[in-house]
């Protein structure tokens, strides 16, 4: 900044501090955002070395006020206060525990025993559409049945897997 650029506007700051922080708060909508905003500005005017001609020293006074409380804003915005840190902390662990792990292994094993003792077709069925995702018309097709025999054997398969699932989950 110009050897007479910092004194006139450190001078202009000190001397229309209220009217400036009065149209940064009414420009940010936070008084205090404004205060701190124009402590930086001072600080900023301190410290610049740059050649900055000087237009009107009370809307350049402004413009950096209000250029600081955006960045201010914005790094408020980026870091998290003690009790939202907390907060995240005391969050449950989505991740299944040990006991989950080994109930959904014995379920996957349970499943595979009595998948094995459906009929060919029917397990055929079952795979096609759960496991490789197809729709009933491309398994009736792949197969050579109609679609209708696509449900029906859809249907029995998951009555006779939800009944023995059922029943192993009661012993």
């Amino acid at each position: 900044m110009a050897d007479d650029a910092r004194p006139v506007l450190l001078d202009y700051l000190n001397r229309h501090y209220a009217s400036l922080k009065l149209r940064v708060t009414r420009l940010l909508g936070n008084g205090d955002l404004a205060g701190d905003a124009l402590q930086d500005t001072w600080l900023r005017v301190q410290s610049k070395d740059e050649e900055d001609p000087i237009h009107s020293p009370g809307s350049d006074l402004v413009r950096m006020a209000v250029n600081i409380a955006v960045d201010i804003q914005r790094r408020q915005a980026r870091s998290l206060s003690l009790d939202e840190v907390g907060a995240l902390l005391e969050l449950p662990d989505p991740a299944p525990g040990p006991a989950q792990v080994a109930e959904a292994r014995s379920d996957l094993q349970a499943l595979r025993h009595w998948m094995e003792r459906l009929p060919a077709r029917r397990r055929e069925v079952v795979v096609l559409v759960h496991m490789e995702g197809l729709e009933h018309k491309e398994v009736a097709r792949r197969l050579g049945i109609s679609v209708r025999t696509v449900a029906y054997e859809l249907q029995h398969a998951h009555d006779y897997l939800n009944a023995r699932m059922n029943d192993d989950g009661k012993k």
